[in-house]
């Protein structure tokens, strides 16, 4: 990715997406996620192409009023990881900025590749995600 394309992703996220650790499944462990929620297809496939994720459509109940709607979201790790390295000096919003940081500095360091922990691992991977959820 460009540089340009870097800081431009980084103001759509700004804007309209989020930075966030969720579960892909009830009884596993939160991931880092990022989603860009939008009615213009076109912007989200341009995204896409640079960052990887899927597209996901809303149902429209009342088409008169709105729009379609979609959202991209990049969920699987190594993509996660790669766009906030290549993003995060450009983020603005400060919230998103300093949960970008956090994930890159602290989440490679709780997180166990086999995913068993033994109850001071898994005591640390808890307080990661409470302190990222207080950012």
């Amino acid at each position: 990715m460009e540089c340009w394309e870097a800081a431009y992703v980084a103001g759509i996220i700004d804007g309209e997406g989020s930075i966030t650790l969720t579960r892909m499944h009830e009884k596993e462990h939160r991931r880092p996620c990022i989603s860009i929620a939008s009615t213009d297809l076109e912007l989200l496939e341009y995204l896409l192409s640079l960052t990887g994720g899927n597209i996901s459509s809303k149902k429209n109940y009342n088409p008169e009023k709105h729009k379609d709607s979609y959202t991209l979201t990049i969920k699987k790790k190594e993509d996660v990881m790669c766009l906030l390295k290549e993003i995060s000096g450009y983020l603005r919003v400060e919230r998103k900025r300093n949960r970008a940081l956090w994930i890159l500095k602290n989440y490679e360091k709780v997180t166990l590749r086999n995913g068993k922990y033994n109850s001071e691992l898994l005591e640390r991977k808890h307080a990661f995600e409470k302190m990222f959820f207080e950012i």
